[in-house]
């Protein structure tokens, strides 16, 4: 058992014990990307891998913009185990499960004008946007599932219950992973097989998830309060609060999205092979941002729960021990994609044209990767605080300038100018998150004990 209140908590095996549930877990996530455009890239022309790719990244964009919902969860949820407050672990658990269900029907409601904004807004026309179409018609039905396991996410990871977050996504990628195989591939059904195993997989996660957070919430029902305290949804001055750190990170994503969506219709406009490739590298990216996430997801536990407390000095350890196990880990898995790149990429797709524009980004890509430390990590520390309007101007102002650099670095250096302007993106992203550090620090309530 971890004593949370010994005055040296939290070392450094305290938060790898925390964070490596969240990488096995975060694996299995882009592992199935990879799956995907494996199964895609072997067996379809070049222009499905892209239709999967536009696809994806579709619905992706959509539902990162609702990841406050994640997000938030998990600082609320934190401060308020911190603060030893149960009723409100449990009430801002329920109002962010509620208001996904609700943002999710919502989706579906508007699907086809969805479908009709973003296809084109990535670049997508012809056979292209027909198949690109058709995985998004079916995979959008599975939005409720997916905001309300953000949700539920976001609660297991401020409780630093990391273990059921993995239990859940082992599901949820395992399960996909074996239809997409079978339906895609065996099947032989290509897009439409790829689209179904993930609506299916997405369904059966979201309620194996929601019964861990039932049985959870009765574990921490502490108070006289009833378990699932429906009535305390009705307060005005909690909406007020969620709804206000939901804007700044939902503004905050929309910029991030803003952004990827640039860079994936840029790719797009530079040809098919360019788009594929860019499908194969991002996938690496996210392979390796999950492990990161690891780290920075645990990072928003224990600062959270340290501001709930009010203890300045254990806020101070988290932080430093937490960024030192960054640091480490980024670098490592830079390294290994700049080494074992070029295998990688012939692993996942046999298009001499997508492997050769792949492999000439790849010093790039791994530069990008090791930039990135500090915005991930960064990220975990303002998350757990709730400082959402910090995270808001500071990924406004760094896409604001990304897309500008590639603007200019496209036209002579294509796809090389292109990545160029990534790294420009992270970078900056980190510089003005840090450069915000020291006042959230300041804004930490002290209560020495």
């Amino acid at each position: 058992m971890i004593d949370n209140s010994a005055p040296d908590y939290p070392r450094h095996r305290h938060i790898l014990a925390m964070a490596w549930p969240v990488v096995v877990a975060g694996v299995s996530t882009p592992l199935l990307g990879l799956v995907d455009t494996a199964v895609i890239g072997q067996t379809r022309p070049a222009s499905a891998l892209g239709a999967i790719a536009i696809g994806s990244l579709a619905l992706t964009f959509m539902y990162w913009a609702f990841g406050f919902l994640r997000m938030s969860t998990t600082g609320f949820v934190a401060q308020a185990q911190g603060a030893g407050n149960s009723l409100e672990v449990r009430t801002a658990s329920l109002r962010a499960i509620a208001l996904g269900g609700a943002l999710g029907i919502a989706i579906c409601a508007l699907q086809v004008p969805i479908a009709a904004v973003a296809l084109p807004l990535l670049g997508a026309s012809g056979d292209l946007s027909e198949l690109a179409g058709t995985y998004i018609v079916i995979r959008i039905w599975a939005a409720p599932a997916t905001l309300m396991l953000y949700a539920v996410s976001g609660m297991f990871i401020g409780l630093g219950q990391t273990r059921l977050l993995l239990k859940t996504q082992l599901l949820l990628n395992g399960l996909n992973i074996v239809l997409d195989v079978l339906l895609a591939g065996v099947l032989d059904m290509g897009v439409r097989g790829i689209a179904i195993g993930t609506l299916i997989a997405e369904w059966a996660a979201a309620i194996w998830g929601l019964w861990l957070a039932y049985r959870l919430l009765q574990k921490h029902h502490s108070d006289s309060g009833p378990l699932l305290p429906w009535h305390a949804l009705r307060h005005r001055s909690a909406w007020r609060d969620t709804m206000t750190a939901n804007g700044n990170i939902m503004i905050r994503t929309l910029a991030l999205l803003a952004g990827m969506v640039w860079f994936t219709r840029q790719g797009a406009l530079l040809g098919e092979v360019t788009l594929a490739a860019n499908h194969v590298l991002i996938g690496f990216v996210s392979f390796c941002a999950f492990f990161m996430d690891g780290v920075a997801f645990s990072t928003e536990s224990l600062v959270g729960a340290a501001k709930g407390s009010r203890d300045l000095p254990k806020f101070d350890r988290i932080v430093r021990r937490s960024s030192e196990i960054a640091l480490v880990l980024g670098l490592l898995l830079a390294a290994i994609l700049y080494l074992a790149g070029d295998w990688l990429i012939r692993l996942i797709t046999d298009i001499p044209s997508v492997v050769i524009a792949a492999e000439a980004m790849l010093p790039l890509t791994a530069g990008y990767i090791a930039l990135s430390i500090a915005a991930f990590q960064l990220d975990g520390i303002f998350i757990g605080t709730t400082r959402t309007r910090e995270m808001r101007n500071a990924a406004i102002i760094s896409a604001s300038l990304f897309s500008a650099s590639s603007a200019v670095l496209i036209g002579p250096w294509g796809q090389t100018g292109l990545w160029i302007s990534m790294l420009v993106w992270t970078s900056l992203r980190g510089i003005t998150l840090l450069i915000y550090l020291p006042a959230l620090r300041r804004d930490v309530p002290i209560a020495r004990s």
